[in-house]
């Protein structure tokens, strides 16, 4: 099926082809970016999935191991109330005082400190260990506070084994309900670095547990100086104990470095648990596929601007060819002038232009008087400068954009004039004799004056004669100015074609006369 006309034109056109070759890079880099978003959004989604099922899988495990713990001391507690305890012996009563207490290899020491502070009962040892502990948190509040239950507290180093231990513990009552003493246990700090050490996170990721004071009890990768510093009142914490649970993205007070950031409450514990992400870790991989497909579609996108340009120039190689070739089909080689098709083209629309409007049009046909004879004494290529020359001198005397001179075959030669009557024909006819009269050939020793023309002029007044009878009345009154003498122009009678009754002009120097 053919294309219609103005898209064929179009498709045809230079400009379409490399605004085409624009477009289409810029579209393929629309797409691109969209696909580079959505790979980078994906690349989140995945990382904040990863943090929350890691976050969920840590605190579910310390907050179930913590429970145990929590049940070991309460058992402890318990067990103080058995009946005939004081009356057993030292390795009987640590049995039943102990016997559910944690022996796995990162609980530290579990004990019964009195209400003085000291070391009553001890896991560990029979008789227990020396050691007074009523200057630790733990001690005093539970010593000023009967209601606390659980208490977590600051990591610290352990008086007996020289570790870094988490502090869990409980309140004793005496049968009066006053303060009895503590039930402690204390959890290895390792325990938790062995949970955290177990999860990659990337070179700048980070697990952090903090007690809801602010304190840092453990974080991975792991630095001594991390552990028991205080982060209370910075803008990432603040949002820690905004909420229960959440994400956001945030600088690290402690490096600077941005992280996307998830959280949580472990259990009903005063715990905070959060897994960080840097952002630049979670975005490295949708990077390194971003680079990649970024330069292969900028060469892409540049390959089709350059072929497009390419093309386009081709096309406007080609259309200035045919824009020459069809100037070549209606021009006169040899004077530039209009040629004779180019000449009957617009005779043909301006003689139906004027039967339209009624407005006169007027013809001139011209001759060089003697051109045989001086082509055969100088030559064809002095008169082929002489048929330049005239065409010059026509060119001179056509100043309208209306107007047109054109060569129809040798030495003749015709000036279409619309809107044009009579009188302003006579006026270009004498401008054109005065050029010729000009006209030198220098080469073949013709000086000024040497060269003359013949015109005749024909005006059609809306009479409504075809264009071959006004050219027709135009030759005619050119073979009777050269009748008539030469180099002067005779006008035809607008009656009819070769009516005698036809005026010449005779031109001599500057003066111009009528007859």
């Amino acid at each position: 099926m053919a294309l219609p006309r103005p898209l064929a034109q179009r498709l045809r056109s230079a400009r379409t082809w490399i605004a085409l070759g624009v477009l289409a890079p810029v579209g393929m880099l629309v797409v691109s970016a969209l696909m580079l978003l959505d790979l980078r959004r994906d690349a989140w989604d995945k990382a904040e999935q990863t943090s929350k099922n890691l976050l969920q899988v840590i605190e579910r495990d310390i907050a179930r191991n913590v429970e145990i713990f929590d049940l070991s001391l309460q058992a402890v507690v318990d067990n103080l109330r058995t009946p005939g305890l004081d009356a057993v012996s030292p390795e009987m009563r640590q049995l039943v005082l102990f016997d559910r207490a944690g022996t796995a290899r990162d609980v530290g020491v579990t004990l019964v400190i009195d209400e003085r502070g000291e070391i009553a009962a001890d896991s560990g040892a029979v008789p227990p260990r020396k050691g007074n502990y009523a200057d630790r948190d733990y001690f005093r509040v539970h010593r000023e506070r009967a209601d606390h239950g659980l208490y977590v507290g600051r990591p610290l180093v352990s008086r007996l084994t020289g570790e870094r231990m988490l502090p869990f513990s409980r309140r004793i009552d005496k049968p009066d309900g006053s303060f009895g003493g503590v039930a402690l246990g204390t959890l290895k700090l390792t325990y938790f670095s062995r949970l955290f050490d177990q999860l990659g996170l990337g070179p700048e990721g980070a697990i952090n547990l903090y007690l809801r004071d602010g304190t840092r009890i453990m974080r991975h990768p792991y630095e001594e100086a991390d552990i028991g510093v205080s982060i209370a009142g910075a803008l990432t914490f603040e949002r820690f104990l905004g909420a229960r649970s959440g994400t956001f993205v945030g600088t690290s007070v402690r490096d600077g470095v941005e992280r996307h950031y998830a959280f949580t409450q472990v259990g009903d514990l005063p715990l905070v648990l959060n897994v960080a992400l840097s952002t630049a870790d979670i975005e490295a991989g949708w990077r390194a596929k971003a680079a990649v497909i970024s330069v292969i579609v900028l060469a892409l996108c540049g390959l089709t601007v350059f072929l497009s340009l390419l093309y386009g120039r081709d096309l406007r190689r080609r259309a200035a060819l045919q824009e020459e070739l069809a100037r070549l089909s209606r021009t006169d080689a040899l004077t530039g002038l209009a040629n004779r098709r180019r000449f009957e083209e617009v005779f043909g629309e301006a003689r139906d232009r004027a039967r339209r409007t009624g407005e006169p049009l007027s013809l001139l046909v011209l001759d060089a008087d003697h051109f045989k004879r001086c082509n055969d004494r100088y030559g064809h290529a002095v008169g082929d400068e002489v048929l330049r020359g005239l065409g010059r001198c026509l060119s001179a005397g056509v100043r309208r954009p209306g107007d047109l001179a054109a060569r129809i075959g040798g030495e003749e030669f015709a000036v279409l004039l619309p809107d044009t009557d009579e009188d302003g024909a006579l006026r270009v006819a004498r401008t054109i004799h005065q050029a010729v009269a000009t006209l030198a050939v220098t080469s073949a020793g013709l000086g000024a004056g040497s060269v003359t023309v013949s015109i005749g002029l024909a005006v059609d007044a809306g009479v409504g004669h075809d264009m071959g009878d006004l050219y027709r009345r135009a030759d005619a009154a050119l073979y009777g100015a050269k009748a008539g003498g030469r180099n002067r122009t005779r006008c035809a009678d607008s009656a009819g074609a070769g009516d005698p009754k036809m005026t010449a002009v005779r031109l001599v120097g500057a003066r111009h006369a009528r007859s």
